[in-house]
């Protein structure tokens, strides 16, 4: 490991809760969401002396945690079918409105809600999410737009 790549744990001790955080906001539960960051962390640990030595060391992991969701989320499509009927509403957490906003954000499409968490929840610019998701700026700001849009839509909707 090269001598001036932040030590890993150290790292992980600082950084991990908000990664986790982040992929908690992109699979809607915690058990995903931490298996999401270890599949991040684990890809991450090898390659560290690397990781590293690169100019920002926090969005190359948060990169490797939304490539973590998005190779979890393929393989949840793949392997598990829906059910028809949602999980007891006792296990979610309290609050009217935070669960109609939960529910709403998580019947966004896939880009799209990644698009808003990143922006409004990680509080990140067009631009950096446009690096993280691989995509262009002008396409991060759609689905920003579309997401926010169908999001005042369906709260709106539910309102009246």
């Amino acid at each position: 490991m090269a001598e001036s790549a932040p030590d890993f744990d150290a790292w992980v001790a600082a950084r991990g809760p908000a990664l986790l955080r982040l992929a908690y906001t992109l699979t809607g539960n915690r058990a995903d969401a931490e298996d999401v960051v270890q599949e991040a962390l684990a890809r991450a640990l090898p390659r560290w002396g690397r990781i590293g030595q690169v100019a920002d060391v926090d969005a190359y992991v948060r990169r490797m945690v939304l490539n973590a969701h998005t190779s979890w989320w393929r393989t949840f499509r793949r392997r598990e079918s829906p059910v028809a009927e949602v999980r007891d509403t006792a296990l979610l957490p309290s609050g009217p409105e935070g669960l109609d906003l939960w529910a709403a954000c998580q019947a966004l499409p896939e880009p799209q809600r990644t698009a808003v968490v990143l922006r409004y929840y990680e509080q990140l610019e067009y631009a950096e999410i446009a690096d993280l998701t691989g995509v262009r700026e002008g396409s991060v700001r759609s689905r920003v737009s579309r997401g926010l849009a169908a999001l005042r839509e369906q709260m709106g909707a539910e309102d009246e």
